[in-house]
């Protein structure tokens, strides 16, 4: 049966925003064992977003992970401008996140430590991303 008359089309959209619910990762025991939501659900997603390497797995999308394992071995002014550039790019494609603010990078030999504030939705915490060739 199809619908009809105009009450169906002019019909109000509410946005809702979705639950950030998702499974916690035991990373030290290689284990899944509850699940998170809100603040730990974004910290959870910034430490995976991190980690993982764009356009390197074919099970995320083109949006997904950072493009940092080729800023080593460039000059330590051009590292830290991109640095910021990249992380806060790729933070910010998640609705959650609002923005990235206190960014300072530090050198160490082929190292790079970033730490900053993301904030989120949900509140703010700080982050450390150390990036090297071994990324």
């Amino acid at each position: 049966m199809i619908p009809t008359g105009a009450s169906i089309i002019n019909a109000p959209v509410e946005e809702q925003q979705q639950p950030s619910l998702t499974w916690m990762l035991d990373l030290e025991n290689k284990r899944i064992t509850r699940t998170i939501d809100g603040m730990d659900a974004v910290k959870q997603a910034v430490f995976k977003i991190l980690s993982t390497e764009r356009y390197q797995h074919l099970i995320y999308s083109f949006n997904y992970g950072a493009e940092l394992s080729d800023l080593i071995g460039s000059s330590p002014i051009f590292v830290q401008s991109e640095l910021k550039r990249r992380v806060t790019e790729t933070l910010l494609q998640d609705d959650r996140i609002t923005s990235v603010e206190d960014f300072k990078v530090t050198f160490q030999g082929e190292s790079a430590l970033a730490t900053f504030t993301v904030v989120s939705v949900f509140g703010s915490f700080p982050f450390t991303k150390e990036v090297n060739r071994r990324v």
